[in-house]
């Protein structure tokens, strides 16, 4: 490598240094700016009350929080205020019943025992052994003394001697009826829920059963207390139900959550010690928590940046034209924020949905005008997102939903009715359609609402949204030629102004250069479908054609296009002399272009749109001649194309030229030729500087072809009128 080559590529490197130093100093302003716009209005309000103190105002909780103190406290009522659980025993009334039949049975039992001895003893009529003695029957006492041996169950201790003896003194049959009847009357009684406290009256139910019985006195006195004595309490407490119940009356409590908007006090309300723990819980008091704004926003401020430097550093553009658009987003942005910044100082007046009025659509309309559409729509979108925080007194969040949804629509309303040609009639008409978008989306957010609103209220904000679109609409054909004249740009609007034919230069190509005009709008049909057809901008192309070869105006008799009925002037020249004068043509039409102050667009394409291509005609008529000449001394001095828009003017204007040389041209004789000038570019490498795609190329050549077609089409051959017909006629 030279030392010239390699002085050259340190330049360039340490230029692109430079580029990428400022694109990171921008990302870094814009972060800090947006964090500083924002942070005042996502910042927890932290007011000076002190407990017991009287509210001057009526305070709203900024967020939904948990209120864990009081849902314990509710858990713990719930769990104490559940009863004790009690469960029916069935088995109880089995058991007492067999107790019942156990006590009747031995006392039958024992009676028919005594009964039977007797009667054998009376039956046989002969004395026993001792001749003295006679059979007995048993005492009431001895009776009682073998019931108890034959019960053994402890329950003399539980029946008196009284209840059990009148047992014993009665008949069978009596027995039975007193044992059936208390069965009975305990199975009714013990069949019903029997708690602890109700005992009494379940065993003075056992009097009422059986108080009609027909048996004696002493009989029913003892049936009765034996069957009191059966009844005993059958629904008794369940530890485990008791336990399971309380537990899910605790766990159904809700969680207590103090609600984003709820009234924490009320205007004169006092700051009960309940009220402050509220008032803390919302971080409204002693807030120790005030880094989670700081962090949330600073992480929201990274992803916008984020999403902004992924997004500008992978568009297929040069770093200076990547970092003039990065600047002027940055500027329109800010321009924007500003305005919101400065509109929402009134919110402090109360005066309800102010925000309606800012003309936020102004800034991505504007990008729009002065970047790309995709940029407008992304501007669009973090506008709305500012605009939601910026604008939310009033409002109980941080974010004020509606009217972001406002913003995005309006926004999103003036990127897209806006086209390729902007005149400023369109811009007017975009903001009249952002105010009737306003209007609409305005509607839409009441009803949905479905609040009670005055018919004064909706007009106001119905006029708010109609001054927000016309507002943007002007401010943005306002700032626009501030934009274009300040950074050089060139939009849309100055493009087609620039295609005025009755622009100086294009009047003086026209006059002075009448081939030259044919062939540069030639080459710009040829060009605009082609950029059109490679995603490229057409416009550009087109216009920038119009103005390429300008600098053929100063020596117009020496191009073929404009040398009607007169001598070719290079015939008379050598190939030196005619090769300087036919590549001065490029830096020519660059230097009048600058002279003009016309945009430098148009500068490159003048000066880049033959890059270093040789000029072979003069450089073989040179060889043929036996002139000791070098290749580079007859190649334009460039630089090669850098642009898409470029390469494809320059490889437009070549094969212009060469289809306007052929004498019968065809489809195919055009197509063959497309490719050929193309593939001849390629080799030369006049297309390494410009990222064109080998695909685009295709698509350049067959849009070429198409278009070429269109112009060289067949006619038809109307017949020769003779002589002797046009006399007679």
């Amino acid at each position: 490598m030279t030392k010239k080559k390699r002085t050259g590529l340190n330049k360039k490197i340490a230029t692109i240094n430079q580029y990428r130093f400022l694109h990171y100093i921008l990302y870094v302003l814009f972060g800090i700016i947006l964090f500083a716009a924002l942070y005042g209005n996502v910042k927890p309000q932290n007011l000076s009350i002190k407990l017991l103190d009287i509210s001057e105002q009526t305070i709203y909780s900024p967020i939904s929080v948990a209120d864990m103190e009081e849902t314990e406290r509710k858990k713990t009522e719930a769990y104490q205020q559940v009863p004790d659980q009690y469960k029916l025993v069935e088995e109880y009334s089995e058991s007492r019943v067999e107790i019942v039949n156990f006590i009747f049975n031995s006392a039958i039992e024992i009676n028919e025992e005594t009964e039977n001895g007797a009667e054998d003893g009376a039956a046989e009529g002969q004395p026993s052994e001792n001749t003295d003695t006679e059979v007995k029957p048993l005492t009431s006492d001895e009776k009682y003394e073998l019931y108890i041996e034959k019960l053994d169950g402890g329950l003399e201790q539980k029946l008196p001697k009284e209840t059990l003896l009148p047992l014993l003194e009665a008949a069978s049959d009596d027995l039975k009826v007193a044992k059936e009847s208390v069965v009975t009357a305990v199975n009714s009684v013990m069949s019903d829920e029997i708690p602890t406290g109700q005992l009494n009256e379940a065993k003075d139910r056992i009097g009422n059963e059986l108080q009609y019985t027909p048996l004696s006195s002493s009989l029913l006195q003892s049936a009765i207390a034996i069957g009191k004595y059966a009844v005993i309490p059958n629904y008794i407490y369940d530890d485990a139900s008791t336990r399971e119940k309380r537990q899910q009356a605790a766990d159904s409590v809700n969680e207590s959550q103090i609600k984003q908007g709820e009234i924490i006090v009320a205007e004169g309300q006092t700051i009960t010690p309940e009220v402050y723990h509220k008032l803390e819980l919302a971080g409204l008091i002693n807030n120790d928590q005030q880094f989670k704004p700081f962090l949330g926003l600073s992480i929201f401020v990274l992803l916008t940046v984020s999403v902004l430097i992924y997004y500008f550093e992978n568009q297929r553009q040069s770093l200076e034209k990547r970092n003039l658009y990065l600047l002027i987003f940055f500027l329109v942005f800010f321009i924007s924020l500003m305005f919101m910044k400065g509109i929402s100082l009134f919110q402090q007046l109360d005066i309800a949905y102010i925000g309606l009025i800012v003309p936020a659509a102004m800034g991505p309309m504007l990008v729009k005008l002065l970047i790309s559409e995709r940029q407008a729509i992304l501007s669009s979108i973090i506008l709305s997102i500012c605009g939601s925080i910026i604008f939310n007194e009033g409002i109980t969040g941080t974010f004020n939903f509606n009217m972001g949804i406002y913003y995005l629509a309006g926004c999103l309303a003036g990127v897209l009715f806006l086209n390729k040609h902007n005149l400023r009639s369109r811009i007017l008409q975009a903001g009249l359609f952002v105010a009737l978008v306003n209007i609409l989306m305005i509607t839409s957010l009441l009803m949905i609402q479905n609040g009670n609103y005055s018919n004064l209220e909706i007009g106001s904000y119905f006029i708010m949204a109609a001054i927000s679109g016309i507002a943007a609409s002007v401010l943005a054909m306002g700032f626009q030629p501030f934009f274009e004249t300040g950074f050089g740009l060139l939009s849309t609007m100055r493009l087609i102004e620039l295609s005025n034919p009755n622009h100086p230069l294009l009047r003086k190509i026209l006059t002075e250069t009448p081939g030259t005009y044919h062939h540069s709008v030639m080459v710009a049909n040829l060009s605009e479908s082609a950029c059109e057809a490679i995603g490229a901008n057409g416009l550009l192309a087109r216009v920038g054609a119009y103005y390429h070869d300008i600098g053929k105006t100063k020596r117009p008799q020496y191009f073929i296009e404009n040398q009607m009925k007169m001598d070719n002037p290079h015939d008379k020249l050598s190939p030196q002399l005619s090769k300087n004068v036919i590549i001065a043509h490029a830096s020519d039409g660059a230097d009048m272009l600058r002279k003009h102050k016309m945009p430098k667009e148009f500068v490159d394409i003048a000066e880049q749109h033959h890059g270093t291509s040789l000029l072979k005609y003069f450089y073989y008529k040179a060889k043929e001649r036996g002139d000791e000449m070098l290749e580079e001394e007859f190649r334009y001095p460039g630089p090669k194309p850098q642009t898409r828009e470029i390469a494809v003017i320059s490889i437009a204007d070549s094969v212009e030229a060469a289809v306007r040389s052929m004498s019968s041209p065809t489809p195919e004789r055009i197509q063959k030729l497309v490719k050929g000038i193309i593939a001849d570019r390629l080799q030369d490498g006049q297309l390494n500087e410009c990222d064109l795609t080998l695909k685009e190329l295709d698509i350049v050549a067959q849009s070429f072809c198409e278009s070429l077609k269109g112009i060289f089409h067949s006619r038809i051959e109307y017949p020769e009128v003779t002589k002797q017909k046009v006399k007679q006629a």
